[in-house]
């Protein structure tokens, strides 16, 4: 074998891969055909941020990048939930989930995904298992029992025990092991940016809903003396990419406005990024030596921080069957049992996220009155919402 893994895909997944399995001692190559962005103001840099909650924050510990990445992180220690969705953009329902009504912790901790793939890249550095490669990517894939042989985008080929497909919504090494997926288009998309503000965010993650979609704070550090917050704001397509193509002044009017004045006015400290919103599930999450993980098996909307959590659950599960291949890495058995593990919480959660984003869309005011009124009763149970707390955390059994 040339290596004993290829992860396909040098995005945070792929890398989190990359160190998890070297750690374990494995050769592993991890490709990706893009250079990776680790500079805030490049252009081509993800201003996204990702919350890692309780269960992947110890499984970054345990594989040796939490340590990289704890004087950087933003504690999450309360989730606030606002219904802003009567006739005028006002905040009429506000409901917050504190982590101490479950635990010790904070739900979370923030980090920019920019700074991930920087700190992430510096890490796998220093492991001698590992090799990345960025400007090549993988283009074929054929298997047999005892092997992968993956082609490359250079013409050459190379042989493994097991590919990790973590190469993104359209994972080409998916296609090439012949697995369907099942999407649902919103017709929506995310801007994404970041903003400082007067009213310090006390490292509170805000959700306000309205119509389009949840319009999110989630806490940065601050920025230049001011409070910041990075801002994921999603809206039905046309309208999103209308915002994006505002003047800086006008944005800022127009999302002081649709945050409800929750953070004083709003002024933009990055440029804006649009991503479209999808969710979608894998039919099969392995093949004949073959795995696939994070975007690769599942894509969901951006509410509750589930999506790359769910991938380092993914990581996290395959990283434990492999302790038990005994030396097999990649084997039917394990890959089964890889599939077997994940499938039912995956397509739980897909569902579930799809329906949040539907009701968040609403935009007929009688069915945004519900939609408050449920808030308002979810929160009251406290069991409920004890329960959807752990469920979010996936700190309840799958």
């Amino acid at each position: 074998m040339d290596y004993d893994i290829i992860v396909s895909g040098g995005g945070i997944a792929g890398l989190a891969a990359a160190a998890a399995f070297g750690a374990e001692g494995y050769s592993v190559l991890c490709l990706d055909p893009t250079p990776p962005v680790t500079d805030r103001d490049a252009e081509g840099a993800d201003l996204r941020t990702t919350a890692f909650l309780q269960p992947a924050q110890a499984f970054l510990e345990d594989i040796g990048l939490w340590a990289r990445l704890a004087d950087h992180a933003m504690p999450l220690q309360v989730m606030r939930i606002v219904d802003a969705g009567g006739v005028a953009p006002d905040a009429r329902v506000t409901k917050a989930f504190n982590a101490s009504d479950i635990s010790d912790l904070p739900f979370g901790w923030n980090l920019p995904n920019w700074l991930l793939r920087r700190e992430f890249l510096a890490h796998l550095q220093g492991l001698e298992t590992v090799t990345f490669r960025a400007g090549l990517g993988t283009t074929s894939l054929f298997t047999r029992e005892a092997e992968a042989r993956v082609g490359l985008s250079d013409g050459s080929k190379l042989r493994c025990k097991l590919v990790i497909a973590a190469d993104g919504r359209t994972s080409p090494m998916r296609k090439a092991a012949g697995i369907d997926v099942q999407t649902t288009r919103f017709g929506q998309k995310a801007l994404a940016f970041a903003v400082t503000h007067p009213i310090p965010h006390e490292n509170i993650s805000t959700e306000i809903h309205r119509t389009g979609g949840p319009f999110t704070f989630v806490p940065l550090p601050d920025l230049d003396g001011c409070p910041s917050s990075a801002i994921v704001w999603m809206e039905e397509g046309p309208k999103a990419d209308a915002l994006a193509a505002l003047e800086t002044e006008a944005f800022e009017e127009a999302m002081t406005t649709r945050s409800c004045n929750l953070f004083g006015p709003l002024r933009l400290a990055s440029r804006r990024t649009v991503w479209p919103i999808i969710s979608q599930h894998a039919d099969r999450l392995s093949g004949e030596r073959i795995a696939l993980v994070a975007e690769a098996a599942h894509v969901v909307p951006p509410i509750g921080a589930q999506g790359l959590n769910m991938s380092l659950t993914d990581l996290s599960v395959l990283r434990d069957l492999a302790r038990q291949a005994d030396g097999d890495i990649g084997n039917r058995r394990m890959l089964d049992a890889y599939h077997q593990k994940r499938i039912v919480d995956i397509r739980a959660r897909v569902a579930g996220i799809t329906l949040l984003n539907r009701t968040s869309m609403l935009s007929a005011q009688p069915l945004r009155d519900i939609r408050a009124k449920g808030l308002d009763a979810l929160y009251t149970l406290k069991p409920v919402r004890k329960t959807l707390m752990q469920l979010g955390l996936g700190a309840r059994g799958n």
